[in-house]
């Protein structure tokens, strides 16, 4: 069934912090209905990727690093932002480079994640990375990203082990492993 979107009525900012934005919508629906909401945007974002680095056809490189929203380390995959002026194989490309110390010669755009889209504007792009190569830039991370080596065919261990607890990076694990099964 095709809905018409609701007409926003308001559109009030009424937080902002150096990363985010907090907007107040006042909506009419199709059917006569208001309501209103709230919606955590990103700041000037262009975007962001979360990479699924396979070192051969069986290991992923995973990354284990400070979670501050959960306050312990947890693993997962090499995320960040798309900077201005790159697009998302090169944004995925730099930050191989800069968490893992490994640029990948071939780069595939697998799907686009959002993130609680009832409130929250995020969405990632998961890119699959492959046939990597040695290579280090320096990053914005406060402190060396461990690089964990971990079977792509393993993902159930992994959320089991209680490591790793981010939906995106299981999500991009699953949909890796699926494409790299049907190729």
């Amino acid at each position: 069934m095709h809905r018409k979107t609701p007409t926003i009525n308001s559109q009030t900012v009424i937080a902002e912090t150096r990363q985010f934005r907090i907007e107040s919508l006042e909506l009419e629906f199709s059917n006569g209905q208001f309501r209103h909401y709230e919606r955590l945007l990103r700041g000037s974002s262009s975007g962001a990727v979360l990479v699924v680095p396979m070192l051969d056809k069986d290991t992923v490189l995973l990354v284990r690093e400070y979670a501050a929203g959960l306050h312990r380390y947890e693993l997962g995959l090499p995320k960040g932002k798309i900077d201005p002026g790159e697009d998302n194989l090169t944004a995925a490309n730099r930050e191989l480079k800069e968490e893992i110390g490994f640029g990948a010669q071939r780069l595939q755009h697998l799907h686009t994640l959002s993130i609680a889209p009832a409130y929250l504007e995020h969405v990632i792009d998961i890119i699959l990375a492959e046939e990597l190569y040695p290579e280090k830039l320096v990053g914005d991370e406060p402190e060396e990203l461990e690089v964990v080596p971990w079977s792509i065919h393993k993902i159930d261990d992994l959320m089991m082990s209680g490591e790793c607890s981010e939906a995106r990076s299981i999500a991009a694990l699953y949909l890796a492993a699926e494409y790299l099964r049907k190729s």
